[in-house]
């Protein structure tokens, strides 16, 4: 698949949760992680979307938050990753952040400057990523 998003998972569903107007999606990748989108129920249904069915979830960079203090909260969103910095790339105005978790996965996100410096960001440093549900797009090969 080619897209300009960073973050493109293979995987399958394990679960569909069905509502009115929006349907829960589980996504199991290869490697054991769980990522929770919530799409249209339109869509759900126009994907063909059921229990083992291959699909992509696709993650902006930009639309992952990241914490270094997320033990000390609960929080709502549904997809919450921890693992190690292994990369920071500062630019003019952004910083490009890719973590690895413990199954080797790699999640990449943007932060700006001011906020990976307010975060004391640095490489080797565990950080929690953070994608709210709604941001997950789901694809599915024709």
């Amino acid at each position: 698949m080619q897209v300009s998003a960073r973050n493109v998972f293979w995987g399958s569903v394990c679960a569909v949760h069905s509502g009115t107007v929006t349907d829960e999606v589980i996504i199991v990748l290869p490697r054991g992680e769980k990522i929770v989108a919530v799409i249209t129920s339109e869509s759900s249904r126009s994907l063909e979307l059921a229990e083992g069915r291959e699909v992509c979830a696709i993650i902006k960079a930009s639309q992952v938050v990241f914490m270094t203090d997320a033990d000390d909260y609960r929080l709502s969103a549904r997809n919450q990753f921890t693992g190690r910095i292994k990369k920071l790339t500062r630019g003019f105005v952004n910083t490009e952040v890719v973590m690895e978790l413990p199954s080797g996965l790699e999640l990449m996100g943007i932060v700006s400057l001011d906020g990976a410096s307010r975060l004391r960001l640095e490489q080797g440093d565990t950080v929690t990523a953070v994608v709210k549900a709604s941001s997950v797009i789901v694809a599915v090969k024709k």
